[in-house]
This record gives C-alpha cells, structure tokens and sequence, in this order.
C-alpha cells in the first residue's frame, strides 16, 4: 500500500480535497479530526495538568488552549509534547485498518506535515494549494479570525513556495472542484506505481 501525505497551508482547500479523495474511494486518516477526538478524551486530563484551566466537561476549550500556546513557542512545545504521541497511535492503528482492507493508496491528511518530519513517514507528499489573495479570504472569512491570528498561523507554518517545491504532487485548488478531482484520478494513477519510501 502507497501511503501519500495531504498537506498544506490554511485556507488552500486541503479539507475539501481530502474529501474528494474519500469519494475516490480513497481512506483518509484526517489529523486534526483526531486531534478533536482526542481532545473530547484521552489528551483531556494530561492538557489540564500541563495547562490549568484549558478544560472544561472533560473536553479541552479549544479556544482558551489556543489563547494559552498561540504566541508561546514553549508551551506549544509542551502541547505537541502531549499530543502527537497519542496521534501517533491513531495513525498507525489508520495504516494498519487501510492495509488490512485491501486499499491501493491511503491518504493522511496532515496540516504540519513538513514542520513535523511527517513526510518520513509517507511515501509521496501531496500539496495542496491556491492563490495568495484566495487563501487571505478564504480564512478571514472564517469565524474568530483576524490578521494578527493569521499571521501568527502563518509564522508556524512552512510558506507555500517552499512546500510546493518539496512535493511529488501539487493539486491547485483555484479553480473549482472538477480539476481537483481530474488531478485525484491522475494522482492515484500515479500513486500506484511508486516504490514505498517510508520510514
């Protein structure tokens, strides 16, 4: 089984491609709907002692979690610190479930790809991407977003260029869902016929 990375910056479509590669029949393994699942169990007592007050319920408070690291590169140290061992888990009980299916090619869906060494992990990377003026409205448009909240996303995340010079394929998100799902088809195509490369 060839195991690609779907990654990208915020507001480039990569959820959306995520989900054409699902109606491709493709099983995708979506990083930070874990990162939610976990959040609602597991992760909840270790991020309440690591940052009291950040929980409530049993559910980690996304927003006052986010308010706490955000602008902390240490505390967001220590969150990944708690976090990515347990996603970790996740994630290969996914690749175990995908290849005992059967599955050709599976995707994970992983927004710090590159900025976590995740792309060891996968046997080609996919990025997603759009042009700079359609990713700034796509994500001020989002619901408790501002610039300074997106600058801030930004800082952390590798830039664009970078990420597309580093991938096997770019898909290009500007231009409506057909070509996105033209370039899926010749993706997994594609995909089939490479050596596994993971570590």
């Amino acid at each position: 089984m060839i195991v690609l990375g779907l990654t990208g910056s915020i507001g480039m479509g990569k959820s959306t491609t995520a989900k054409l590669f699902m109606e491709a029949g493709v099983p995708v393994y979506d990083a930070d709907a874990t990162v939610h699942k976990i959040y609602e169990g597991e992760a909840t007592p270790l991020i309440e002692a690591a940052f009291p007050g950040t929980t409530a319920g049993g559910k980690v408070d996304r927003q006052k979690l986010s308010a706490r690291v955000v602008h902390d590169a240490a505390a967001m140290k220590q969150l990944e610190g708690i976090v990515h061992p347990l996603l970790r888990s996740h994630h290969q009980k996914f690749l175990d479930d995908a290849e005992r299916s059967g599955a050709p090619v599976a995707v994970v869906d992983v927004p710090l790809l590159y900025e976590t060494g995740g792309e060891k992990r996968v046997d080609a990377v996919v990025v997603v991407t759009t042009s700079p003026e359609v990713q700034r409205a796509r994500i001020l448009a989002r619901e408790n977003m501002d610039e300074a909240k997106l600058d801030a996303i930004l800082a952390r995340q590798l830039p664009d260029a970078e990420k597309r010079k580093r991938a096997d394929f770019v898909v290009d998100t500007s231009h409506g869902l057909d070509p996105v799902r033209d370039r899926i088809r010749d993706i997994l195509v594609e995909a089939a016929k490479l050596p596994q490369r993971r570590s």
